[in-house]
């Protein structure tokens, strides 16, 4: 619980310093007047004054904030409502613009660190009827080598870089079983028919286990930042094919609040410094695209604010309506997190994970 708890404040603190960096440096560059930045929510514990700033620890360590001067009244001084749409569109863009840039540090330094990987034969045991993989001459007994030039180690190499492909044509390296090898491309598939997965491949899980082994990598930094920046695209494109699957509804909706990703920091966290560093750049990408949501309270509802006042060529929603619609969207979120929380914890009471 201990270790839980200190890994997911530390990788908190991470993400949403980088996020309210964004905000503050933006705003300071762009003449907006930052009245506050704080580090989790009040009441506060410390705070200092540096200029026209209070920087600011708070006793909620659940996120943080730049309060800039009236947000949503453009008739504040060095307001940043007072601002141009395009400065209002940067400065509120900011921060999520820095979340999907964090990864690819994260991921860059997880490489660098020597980190444990798992090997295994990644062997075809059956092949759906009718399937893309069957079309295509996958037959069982194949081992699969690599997709679209990219080693496949072990069997989630497989199924990240066919979920990174959905709706298009692979290519599959694969050794028959007479030690021969051929180049196959195969169709992936965004509904499938049930049981079947995206291209019809069933895998030996029993094979892979037996020819388990740990290898211990780390590269050098030359290596490790084109590396990261590979990781952080992929992983931003697995997080738009998940929310398309979510649309069309083959893939469920899970959600989790602080306590569930609290959990499964502490799960990741026993895993090694390498695999919590490569969950924190997930969590990171999550809260940039998520925050860009046209939800009022997000700043994705606010910049569909900017937007709206762009469509309606300069005529603004009223500064009253617009705070009084940020306020309802941020009632509504705390009420959707305290059900989510309530949910996490009858699931850890019940000692179920959300790890596979």
């Amino acid at each position: 619980m201990l270790v839980s708890i200190v890994s997911f404040l530390i990788i908190l603190l991470v993400i949403v310093l980088a996020h309210e960096l964004g905000h503050f440096i933006t705003a300071k560059a762009s003449g907006v007047k930052v009245e506050e930045f704080g580090i989790g929510f009040p009441p506060r514990i410390f705070g200092i004054k540096r200029g026209e700033t209070m920087y600011s620890l708070n006793a909620i360590p659940l996120g943080g904030f730049t309060k800039m001067a009236g947000e949503e009244d453009p008739g504040v001084a060095r307001s940043l409502a007072s601002k141009s749409k395009g400065i209002r569109f940067m400065v509120l863009v900011a921060g999520s613009a820095m979340n999907l840039l964090l990864p690819l540090v994260l991921f860059s330094i997880s490489f660098m660190l020597p980190h444990d990987t798992v090997t295994e034969p990644v062997v075809v045991k059956d092949v759906a009827a009718d399937s893309p993989a069957a079309s295509a001459g996958i037959r069982p007994g194949d081992t699969i080598i690599s997709i679209n030039g990219q080693t496949i180690d072990n069997v989630n190499d497989l199924h990240r870089y066919i979920q990174m492909n959905l709706g298009n044509e692979v290519s599959m390296l694969v050794k028959r079983s007479d030690s021969t090898t051929d180049k196959i491309d195969v169709l992936t598939r965004w509904k499938p028919p049930p049981g079947q997965g995206a291209t019809g491949i069933q895998i030996d899980i029993q094979s892979a286990i037996a020819g388990q082994k740990v290898v211990t990598r780390s590269e050098p930094f030359w290596r490790a930042i084109p590396q990261g920046a590979i990781a952080g695209i992929d992983t931003f494109v697995l997080f738009k094919n998940e929310i398309i699957r979510m649309f069309i509804g083959t893939a469920s909706v899970q959600l989790t609040g602080p306590i569930g990703i609290a959990q499964l920091t502490g799960e990741m966290a026993k895993a090694g410094i390498s695999p919590l560093l490569e969950f924190a750049a997930f969590l990171s990408i999550n809260l940039g695209i998520i925050n860009l949501f046209p939800i009022p309270a997000l700043d994705g509802g606010r910049i569909a604010f900017v937007l709206l006042e762009w469509v309606r060529r300069g005529k603004r929603i009223p500064p009253k309506v617009e705070g009084m619609m940020h306020l309802i969207g941020f009632a509504l979120l705390i009420a959707a997190m305290l059900a989510i929380t309530y949910r996490d914890i009858l699931r850890i009471v019940g000692g179920e994970s959300l790890l596979p």
